[in-house]
């Protein structure tokens, strides 16, 4: 597994880091997602640093992207993708810091559409989505971004 890091600056605004995390199916049905996801991330963490931790909230957000749901319409049940997710932000409090593990956004990635947004958005620890071809469609890709919407609100980030 590898991890994919890019760095977006839009217009005069701070970089955003998106880093990209994920376990192969292999890697799944033998137990070792989260061995795989916790080396994906201190790779990353070693690349920033120390002073530089402060700003994770705010400029690093961490997609979780099953590499066995990418394009394939499969996706992780809401139910594995929280787990996961609440193991990143987890991560997150003993290897950086309480602070930056409340503030960093954790999306899924793995084949979200207009079907399964809505149950996955309930989760407390799925931030939003990083959407690939589902945002093809205009109307379904709003559904997704509504979805998103009411998840800040119950959570109270909105």
């Amino acid at each position: 597994a590898t991890t994919e890091i890019y760095t977006l600056s839009l217009h005069d605004a701070l970089p955003i880091l998106i880093v990209c995390v994920g376990e192969s199916l292999e890697e799944r049905e033998g137990g070792k997602t989260l061995e795989v996801i916790f080396a994906q991330l201190r790779a990353v963490a070693d690349e920033i640093d120390d002073r530089e931790h402060s700003s994770w909230g705010s400029q690093v957000v961490i997609a979780y992207e099953p590499i066995w749901a990418i394009g394939t319409g499969k996706v992780a049940t809401p139910e594995q993708a929280q787990e996961v997710h609440a193991a990143i932000r987890h991560w997150l409090v003993d290897n950086v810091s309480e602070e930056v593990s409340k503030a960093t956004r954790i999306q899924y990635g793995g084949s979200v559409n207009d079907g399964n947004c809505e149950d996955l958005a309930k989760y407390s620890d799925i931030d939003g989505f990083l959407v690939g071809g589902a945002s093809l469609d205009a109307d379904k890709f709003v559904q997704i971004c509504n979805s998103s919407v009411a998840h800040y609100k119950a959570v109270g980030r909105l």
